[in-house]
């Protein structure tokens, strides 16, 4: 399957006036998605709410079918939320940790993450175990693979960093969960959109994302899988009416899909959207979106090289569309609203957002680049001429 690209661009407007490289942030939607979900709106302002929402019930079940089509895997373990964190700590605080028992993560997990391994660590006493990672920055599989033992409760790990372009090796940490029935939680926020996924591949119980990032839906928009097979491990924390039937007096019953973890008030436009995000990446073909995303990346980094006093911190072959990189004895911040006011959207890493990952390899904050499909190598090369000249 080939990419149009001039198509792509024309339904991405900003493409005509700006050079986004913080798709890693939130890359830029095309216009299918925000017709849609404008569209929706507009129907709220015609019919009212409710009857816009019973109107669309195609469209929101479309989000299910799509995520199930992409990840491979029934739309009943997909659940709509409104952002990846609520996804990930819905599913987070469902387990039923007790004192001793150890949470066994990485270097390179995401900071708010890391946040909900602490509080727990605090008030029920649970233990963390962080893996470091080698020299090219992907997590050390033999030490992982050492550290566990009868008391880890839960795998957890970041799938591709917001602080790096490394892939972590899921799939063969997946396989370590298997072989030790041990439960796995893959934040997958990053890595949804840029790189095909399948989850029974990836061997993981559970997975998180945004919509916002590399499936270029709108803001405020997430989802989550959880394995049919382990729904009845978990426990929701907290259900409302479209999460549970009340079914007398002092009885009310869960309901027997992922929809146990959302609630009943939503974005519903954006849910809609999100579902036509999905729709226009499989339309492309994740194979192709990853082949070019990684394509474009190794020419951003290589043309970055060549730029006297910028250290590139990638390395290895297994790199995603996210580049880092310092400018020698330029901050990083400074360097960020140069090229802001150039025309180029990038973004900076702050220490204090990753303290295992920034902190274990003494940086400070760093820049970052993150492309996507329907970036140019000719917007690459304009971005490293810019840089050079800062």
């Amino acid at each position: 399957m080939s990419l149009d690209l001039l198509r792509i661009r024309t339904e991405t407007p900003a493409c005509k006036h700006l050079i986004h490289f913080n798709n890693a942030g939130a890359a830029l939607s095309p216009s299918p998605v925000t017709q849609a979900v404008l569209a929706y709106l507009q129907r709220e302002q015609e019919i009212g709410g409710y009857e816009a929402a019973a109107e669309a019930h195609a469209g929101l079940e479309n989000f299910y079918n799509a995520f199930a089509q992409m990840l491979g895997c029934s739309p009943q373990e997909i659940a709509y939320a409104d952002s990846a964190t609520h996804a990930w700590n819905k599913l987070f605080n469902a387990i039923d940790f007790e004192a001793g028992q150890t949470i066994l993560t990485g270097q390179s997990e995401y900071a708010s993450n890391y946040l909900a391994f602490l509080h727990l660590a605090k008030y029920k006493g649970v233990k963390i175990k962080v893996i470091p990672n080698t020299e090219q920055g992907i997590i050390d599989l033999s030490l992982f693979e050492a550290a566990i033992d009868q008391s880890v409760k839960l795998i957890a790990l970041t799938h591709i960093p917001s602080q790096s372009g490394v892939i972590h090796p899921a799939q063969a940490i997946g396989k370590l969960a298997r072989h030790h029935n041990i439960l796995y939680l893959l934040d997958a926020c990053q890595s949804v959109g840029q790189i095909e996924l399948h989850v029974d591949s990836l061997g993981c119980d559970m997975l998180t994302g945004t919509g916002r990032k590399y499936l270029r839906g709108p803001r405020g928009t997430g989802f989550l899988y959880l394995k049919e097979s382990c729904r009845e491990l978990l426990e929701p924390a907290e259900i409302d009416l479209h999460s549970a039937a009340w079914t007398a007096k002092n009885s009310y019953e869960i309901r027997k899909d992922a929809r146990q973890y959302e609630s009943f008030e939503c974005f519903v436009a954006g849910k809609i959207g999100l579902g036509v995000a999905v729709d226009y990446a499989l339309n492309i073909g994740l194979d192709v979106i990853e082949q070019r995303v990684k394509r474009l990346a190794a020419h951003l980094r290589a043309q970055l090289r060549h730029v006297p006093n910028v250290q590139v911190h990638e390395h290895g072959t297994q790199l995603s569309g996210i580049v880092t990189f310092n400018k020698q004895d330029k901050a990083a911040e400074a360097l960020h609203k140069y090229l802001q006011i150039r025309g180029f959207n990038t973004s900076v890493l702050r220490l204090g957002n990753s303290q295992l990952d920034l902190g274990q390899r003494c940086q400070a904050d760093i820049n970052r680049a993150s492309v996507h499909y329907y970036n140019t190598e000719e917007e690459i090369d304009r971005f490293c001429a810019t840089v050079d000249a800062f």
